[in-house]
């Protein structure tokens, strides 16, 4: 019979991976939600490919801090949440910040222009650069239930870092 440390351990290792790996489905399909959504024709603005690295950093984070939660590495695995967590923190507040942009709350970047979906092949990579397709901060492409991109990804962001955050505070 497995001692009572022993299966505080394994308790804690499983809430650990399963925070982690909901925390990495959530946010894998969200980025690869971008990606089609931008291979369809919804060019991505620079803020919007600004709110992409919380992404690029939480989802090969949270794969780590699974495994590290399955080792028992708790202290690495926490460590890890807390980043993606304060990653994610941040861009909620720059979703939040790029969706009051669109609304006309406040001024965006003056550098806010650019950004193109580029295809390979015949008219592709060239055509791009001929003719490229400027993206204003300030025009929400797509709304869904009264929210662009930019809204979401403040809302699914917060909620990773509550989520990545909870996973943190975790003990035996």
């Amino acid at each position: 019979m497995p001692s009572n440390k022993a299966a505080s351990a394994d308790k804690l290792a499983g809430q650990l991976m399963l925070v982690s790996a909901v925390a990495f489905s959530v946010a894998f399909a969200t980025i690869l939600l971008a990606h089609i959504f931008e291979r369809f024709g919804y060019a991505p603005c620079p803020l919007c490919l600004q709110e992409r690295y919380a992404y690029y950093f939480g989802v090969p984070a949270t794969v780590v801090a699974f495994f590290a939660a399955r080792a028992e590495s708790f202290t690495l695995a926490r460590v890890l949440l807390v980043l993606v967590g304060l990653a994610f923190l941040i861009n909620a507040g720059v979703g939040v910040y790029h969706a009051g942009v669109e609304w006309k709350w406040w001024a965006g970047p003056t550098t806010c222009a650019g950004g193109t979906v580029v295809e390979w092949g015949q008219g592709g990579v060239a055509g791009a650069i001929e003719h490229p397709q400027v993206v204003s901060c300030s025009e929400a492409s797509w709304r869904m239930l009264g929210l662009s991109f930019a809204g979401w990804n403040a809302v699914i962001s917060a909620l990773l870092a509550g989520l990545t955050a909870y996973g943190a505070a975790l003990r035996r």
